[in-house]
């Protein structure tokens, strides 16, 4: 829980260093193109428009670090928000952790967000932010479901799966980010909960994990993952809409 009596201040880490292969071959995930500027560029610039983000820590590929930091350098950024580029691991959990151990002991909260969002609204953005300053250890985006979902038994790839349970729909929400949490909180999710296999996709699942509650907060219909090809063209779309609008 945040402490009253000290400063606050908010950082956004990006893990980065995903290589997306559901969007074909290619440069990893987070350097594909949208609408001629990497994706990671216009997720930098969405955590860097909030006024509560000071600092931004992108996670890089392994290995990728210096061409991230050059790819920064080469895109206007905000100038009142701090960068910061530290080589992340093989799996998301690893990356995240390596930018939380990037933040200097000033910081009291952090927003963990998806370089596959670059299109998330900065009001979505200070909401988070401003949730958790208002004192909740952890702060999801979220958005009610369109469709209604079926819990099955997993098959092999291609065959018939038995359905399992159907949940209500109307207690259901899709999860997005940037996720908010007080730093400390994160912190020692990240330390007591182990994760096998990719590692933990989802922080705010890690936090739950240790009794601490988990608030949610509308999330936006532009905030979604771009995982697959469908979703590259659809992000075109919406960047080509704000900008003939010249709403960012």
């Amino acid at each position: 829980m945040y402490d009253e009596t000290r400063p606050h201040r908010t950082a956004a880490v990006i893990p980065a260093a995903g290589r997306g292969t559901r969007l074909g071959p290619g440069a990893p995930k987070a350097l594909r193109s949208l609408g001629g500027i990497p994706m990671l560029i216009h997720a930098v610039r969405a955590m860097a428009r909030s006024r509560a983000v000071s600092l931004v820590v992108v996670v890089a590929p392994p290995g990728g670090a210096t061409e991230v930091r050059n790819l920064l350098g080469e895109h206007a950024l905000p100038e009142r928000t701090d960068f910061v580029v530290v080589p992340g691991g093989e799996t998301r959990q690893e990356s995240v952790r390596a930018g939380l151990n990037a933040l200097p002991d000033t910081i009291t909260s952090v927003l963990i967000h998806d370089a596959a969002r670059p299109l998330v609204p900065v009001d979505t953005v200070d909401a988070v932010a401003r949730a958790v300053r208002d004192g909740a250890p952890a702060v999801v985006p979220a958005m009610p479901l369109a469709d209604t979902v079926k819990e099955v038994e997993p098959g092999k790839p291609g065959e018939p799966e038995p359905v399992v349970a159907t949940p209500e729909r109307a207690r259901l929400r899709a999860v997005q980010t940037p996720q908010g949490f007080d730093v400390a909180t994160l912190v020692r999710a990240h330390e007591r909960i182990a994760v096998n296999g990719e590692g933990a996709t989802d922080d705010a699942g890690m936090v739950e994990k240790l009794g601490v509650p988990v608030v949610l907060v509308p999330g936006h219909e532009e905030a979604f993952k771009v995982t697959r090809p469908l979703d590259l063209v659809l992000a075109e779309a919406v960047l080509a809409r704000r900008r003939a609008a010249d709403v960012y």
